[in-house]
Formats: structure tokens, sequence, C-alpha cells
């Protein structure tokens, strides 16, 4: 996501809090034997900076219950990136498709920016709705669309395996 250099200390501390949320799980991908992308997620619990404030604001936009219902046992999709040489050959679906499976949440939830866009269209694709647009997370700099499926994930519109591609990889971190 090429973040400003200020801000990569940060962003790394906090990704490496998140390999201690119940069970955190990653995967990566190559490409031509390279890292062509990565995803994570773990359990959301209360407590956590991410599901506490998307919870506030399920709450304070469909109540309570929809809340509940989104959050109770969700998977959290904490990022999902492809390097943009290797975008476009299905390395994305892949690990969206994943990174979910069989694991034993009922929904899985992300947030991305507010805007239409390749990620927003694969998401779509694949069963996600927007459970909150034009959505501001403390600090940020852009509103964002918070958008869950429940699992398992349907499989997008003409799916077949990334061409070029090796298979994904988890990583040593428990499922």
């Amino acid at each position: 996501m090429r973040p400003p250099a200020d801000q990569l200390i940060g962003r790394h501390a906090i990704m490496a809090g998140h390999t201690n949320y119940p069970r955190f799980r990653a995967l990566t991908a190559t490409a031509d034997h390279r890292l062509a992308g990565f995803c994570y997620g773990f359990h959301g619990v209360a407590g956590q900076w991410w599901h506490d404030r998307v919870r506030r604001g399920l709450a304070t936009s469909h109540g309570p219950e929809v809340a509940q219902a989104w959050l109770a046992d969700s998977l959290e999709l904490a990022e999902l990136h492809v390097r943009p040489e290797f975008q476009g050959r299905g390395i994305g679906a892949a690990l969206l498709r994943g990174l979910p499976a069989g694991r034993r949440e009922r929904t899985v939830v992300l947030s991305t920016h507010d805007a239409e866009s390749v990620a927003r269209r694969l998401y779509r694709s694949t069963g996600f709705t927007d459970l909150l647009t034009g959505f501001w997370f403390d600090g940020a700099d852009t509103p964002y669309a918070v958008m869950g499926a429940e699992l398992p994930l349907r499989a997008s519109p003409g799916h077949r395996p990334a061409p070029g591609t090796d298979r994904s990889h988890g990583s040593p971190a428990t499922s």
C-alpha cells in the first residue's frame, strides 16, 4: 500500500501485535518464485481496536442486534495486499478465499477505502456486502467502507486458479 515512511514503524508494531490475537492466520502467495501477496486475519473479540470501533459504528447505524450478528463470531480480515506487478492474476482472489477456508467463524468482516475499486469488486464477487460506508476511523485521512460476508465465501464468477502462480502458503501460526 506504500504508506508514508514515517508510518512504517507504527504499522509494523500493529501488525506484529495482531499475531497474538486469537486464531491468527496468515497466507502468502508467490509468483515467479517471488512474494506476490499476503493476507492475514484473526478471530475478532471485544477489546480489539478495530473490532470495538466497528461494533460501535454498526450499533449506532443499524442497532446492537446487527452489530452482534456480524461481529459475535467473526474472522477479521486485517490485511490483503498484492504487489502491483502481480495484480490481475487472481492472486488476491486466491488469498481472499484461502484465508477463511476451514475456519469455524460464521462471518468475515473487513474495511477498505470507501471508493469503487478492484478490491471492492473482488469482495462483492465473493459475497461481501457493505455494512458501513463513509466510516471514519480515528486518525484516518479518508473514509472507509466496512464490509461483511457469511462464511463460507461464495466462489467468484469464473473462478479459476491464478495462472503462473505457485500455491498459497500458510504461516506457521495456528489457524
